[in-house]
């Protein structure tokens, strides 16, 4: 398999120009699934950090991004909801999410709001030792004493001497708030108010209200990420006003 796709048949999640060049970096296999945002094109076509491949590499090199707490050194890694990608020399800190089109936004957030990223829970397992192993939605896995179940989102620290330890966590559960990353509803941020259990292989049903427009909508439960409680966690979520 080849390192590039042809730009036009590149993910519309993306967001990037179809027509400038034919070819674009491939996502390779890893973080969150073919989707995901290589690391190249995020620093080049969306936030203009670098202008070519030479200074992507070069700034990787140099281990100037950091994803998640770790520096990127291959270009084609993805990047995907929820990330935390920082660059030190600047201070600049951001937050990827989703936006109503289904696309890839960088939001800008602080260090403090950096310190921390939020993760859904998509399965759990036992290891050895009878530890719990949590399987996470960009495809980590965290141990665990406490029970978690999937579809809750945990919050994992990224500060020295406490990386990935779960600092918090949302249950999936009516009443919660929850942010919808796909569909028509994509970026909107809105209330549980009931979990609807489909029998054979059809995805579980879940009915939301949007407590800003008042309006009340249904999704599939894989679009669903526990995002707070009484009120979200995350005050910045790039949907258009």
């Amino acid at each position: 398999m080849g390192h590039h796709l042809k730009r036009v048949v590149s993910p519309k999640s993306w967001g990037i120009a179809r027509k400038s060049e034919k070819f674009v970096t491939k996502t390779s296999p890893g973080p969150h699934n073919k989707n995901a945002l290589p690391i190249v094109v995020w620093a080049r076509d969306q936030m203009g950090i670098v202008r070519n491949m030479k200074e992507a590499k070069h700034v990787l090199r140099e281990r100037e991004i950091i994803v998640n707490g770790r520096p990127v050194r291959r270009t084609d890694m993805g990047i995907g909801i929820f990330d935390i990608v920082s660059i030190p020399k600047s201070g600049k800190h951001y937050r990827i999410l989703r936006d109503k089109k289904g696309r890839h936004v960088t939001i800008p957030i602080d260090e403090e709001a950096a310190s921390s990223r939020l993760v859904k829970i998509t399965n759990k397992t036992i290891v050895k030792g009878g530890k719990v192993q949590l399987n996470l939605r960009d495809g980590s896995n965290v141990l665990t004493d406490k029970q978690y179940k999937p579809g809750d989102s945990i919050v994992l620290s990224l500060k020295e001497g406490q990386k990935n330890e779960i600092i918090d966590y949302f249950p999936y559960q009516t009443g919660n708030m929850a942010m919808i990353i796909g569909g028509k509803h994509s970026g909107v941020v809105a209330r549980i108010t009931e979990c609807i259990s489909v029998p054979g292989s059809l995805p579980n049903r879940v009915i939301l209200t949007d407590e800003r427009s008042g309006e009340t909508f249904e999704t599939i439960e894989d679009y669903v990420v526990m995002v707070g409680k009484e009120s979200p966690a995350i005050d910045r979520w790039g949907i258009e006003e």
